[in-house]
């Protein structure tokens, strides 16, 4: 019977972590929790679960984090998770069936079914959401991206059909803390690549961010959390490039520039 590791990265996840963990009872043979300054019960949490547990003391970004979470998988198949992620029964048993019935992929999408502020969001461009997530270990790598890291998969990838739960925000002030640290290294990343910003890019790409997600993915049909989550979009892409703005004026002002 193939092993199956699952690995996490974490910080202050005490409110998300038993939820995840549990849900992964009768699947996982090993789990991984690379954690990041944790004060709260995460690691207490973690420790309850028989995880393997490493704790570096820098901040490398999301996708290095998880490289390094991935370097201490031992099993055969890997499934990366996020704290506030839960496995259904149904996509357990989906799971189980494609890593013991081996096929041409290496690599499987997993499609989330995301929480947004009281209720499933089924559109705002939130759905189906396929995240590569499921892998033979040694096939994939995850990006040295500081924000909005991606798995790079050798070979074919294929499409699991039950969805992962994700329960991403479950209040406004959730939306507004990750907007905030996510604007920010967004626009690190951004800057580092040499990409420039502005006041109108940031007022013309928010602008587009709340009618893409507002008419053009449909967020209306999502009820008032669809316009709320239109807002959200189109104020993160307004501070991402204001920010991306910001760093550049401070890059020119400097004694070393």
């Amino acid at each position: 019977m193939p092993t199956l590791s699952v690995i996490l990265i974490t910080r202050n996840e005490e409110a998300n972590l038993a939820d995840c963990l549990a849900s992964l009872d009768g699947i996982a043979q090993q789990i991984v929790v690379v954690d990041t300054n944790s004060s709260d019960r995460t690691l207490e949490i973690a420790k309850s679960y028989g995880a393997v547990i490493a704790q570096p003391t820098d901040w490398p970004g999301f996708g290095p984090q998880k490289n390094r979470a991935l370097d201490l998988a031992s099993s055969e198949w890997v499934l990366s998770l996020d704290a506030d992620e839960r496995l259904t029964p149904a996509l357990k048993a989906e799971i189980l069936q494609v890593i013991s019935h081996p096929t041409q992929a290496n690599c499987f999408a997993i499609p989330r079914l995301s929480w947004y502020c009281g209720r499933f969001i089924r559109h705002s461009g939130w759905r189906p959401d396929y995240v590569d997530r499921l892998f033979k270990r040694g096939t994939a790598r995850f990006s040295k991206d500081l924000v909005h890291e991606r798995l790079i998969a050798q070979g074919q990838v294929a499409k699991l059909s039950n969805s992962l739960l994700h329960y991403s925000f479950m209040n406004l002030a959730q939306v507004k803390a990750k907007m905030e640290r996510y604007s920010t290294d967004s626009a690190k990343q951004a800057f580092l690549q040499g990409r420039t910003g502005s006041p109108l890019k940031a007022i013309v790409h928010g602008f587009w961010a709340f009618i893409r997600t507002y008419f053009l993915r449909l967020g209306f049909l999502d009820g008032p959390q669809g316009i709320s989550l239109a807002f959200a979009n189109a104020q993160g892409s307004y501070y991402r490039y204001i920010k991306l703005w910001r760093l550049h004026q401070s890059a020119k002002s400097s004694p070393e520039s």
